[in-house]
């Protein structure tokens, strides 16, 4: 009885332990500032083009999702023309390193040669 007791204490603790574990989910972003706004559009990487942004996330599809709409988001439009965010879930890329602002609506300026309409 008491072997049984153990078990189960053992089994709960790793199901426990293992539906809390949060990975590390790293994104990876790279602004494209709109002509003259480089200083004010970079000052959310303390200065520089580049930085990346740790969020928490179960699972590499979370951190997908999180990099869509948490990385990609813009209400900057005359500040920030562009994102690029790629995301790792653990150390390996999500979703092959591919490209998650690509198409997102908040960049209507993302194609054109500055940032008015």
């Amino acid at each position: 009885m008491l072997i049984r007791k153990s078990t189960c204490a053992v089994a709960l603790f790793l199901l426990a332990s293992g539906a809390a574990y949060a990975g590390e989910c790293v994104l990876h972003v790279t602004r494209t500032a709109c002509p003259g706004q480089e200083t004010v559009s970079y000052s959310k990487c303390n200065g520089a083009q580049s930085c990346d942004e740790k969020k928490s996330a179960a699972s590499a599809s979370q951190c997908a999702a999180k990099a869509k709409k948490e990385g990609c988001a813009n209400s900057r439009y005359e500040i920030t023309k562009y994102k690029k965010v790629t995301a790792e879930y653990d150390g390996k890329p999500v979703q092959g390193g591919k490209d998650f602002c690509v198409g997102h609506p908040d960049f209507p300026y993302a194609n054109k040669p500055d940032c008015k309409k």
